[in-house]
């Protein structure tokens, strides 16, 4: 196995006219020991399909490619998507065959998309949208059981920060209905070319089910949006608009147990899942409701 080191990725961009740029998040990584730690730590095993989050020029999935039955490296760029199966042919022709790129942008693709069902997903994400990518990855593919992304110091904190702490957030509780988020250590900035003005964290994901809830995790999520729109409120001033009033919103929290003087900031997911049950429950016995929501 040849990974990329810094010569060899300043060189592969240099031939294909590669300018990393802050837009698409691009920061390739040149050094082997940080790329061979994030599979470690991934826990991924010889059966499973790991999907990767804009590969670049290859760095991670030259390392990844051994350790799995399958790749699927999702890569947005489309100079970026042609060379790297020509990369991993050269540099690792023995495990090439197990590589699919799919050259798409990650905030759209599903199943039908990726042709299987991933079981892990291992990526250094686009700093720029590494939060809506975990979430949409974790809606659209209920076959992923666990992960482990590199993201941007402060969001890794964000993630996985617990109930009660000053920066968690929508973040927070939303990664939260699908797995258990823990921080998986710090990345240094030399390891990337270019190196980045901020530090990276390591986050961990592995499944959880969802809170029994008979609440959609539409209205779930919605309430969340709701409270923490104006965190600074109480919760029952902070989701009248969303529940219809202030008396209402106060109702719902009662029925479900949470103080309304309470904010957000002090909620778990299944706070909210109980929140959003008692409002939609309120909402179904309306006059003209008919009590039926969409799933």
């Amino acid at each position: 196995m040849s990974l990329l080191g810094p010569v060899e990725v300043r060189s592969l961009a240099e031939r294909l006219n590669i300018r990393p740029t802050k837009k698409l998040g691009q920061n390739f990584v040149i050094d082997g020991g940080t790329v061979r730690r994030i599979v470690r730590l991934s826990g991924v095993a010889p059966h499973d399909v790991a999907i990767e989050v804009g590969p670049g020029l290859g760095s991670l999935t030259l390392a990844l490619l051994p350790e799995v039955a399958e790749v699927v490296a999702v890569e947005i760029d489309p100079v970026l998507a042609e060379q790297l199966p020509l990369t991993v042919a050269e540099r690792a022709p023995e495990v090439a065959g197990r590589l699919t790129v799919v050259h798409a942008d990650a905030l759209k693709v599903g199943p039908a998309e990726l042709g299987t069902e991933p079981t892990a997903l291992v990526a250094n994400l686009p700093y720029n949208v590494s939060v809506p990518v975990v979430l949409h990855l974790l809606e659209v593919l209920p076959s992923l059981r666990r992960g482990l992304v590199m993201v941007q110091s402060e969001v890794a904190d964000r993630l996985a920060a617990a109930p009660g702490s000053r920066i968690y957030g929508v973040p927070s509780v939303k990664a939260a209905w699908y797995a258990d988020v823990r921080r998986a250590g710090p990345v240094g900035r030399n390891v990337f070319w270019p190196a980045p003005n901020v530090d990276s964290g390591l986050v961990s994901l592995v499944r959880r089910e969802p809170p029994v809830t008979t609440a959609t995790r539409e209205e779930v999520f919605a309430a969340i949006d709701a409270a923490f729109a104006q965190r600074r409120k109480t919760l029952r001033a902070a989701l009248a608009s969303w529940a219809g009033t202030a008396a209402a919103a106060e109702k719902a929290l009662l029925g479900a147990g949470i103080d309304p003087s309470a904010r957000g900031e002090q909620l778990r997911v299944e706070d909210f899942a109980r929140i959003a049950e008692q409002r939609a429950a309120a909402a179904a016995h309306q006059p003209g409701q008919t009590g039926r929501r969409p799933r």
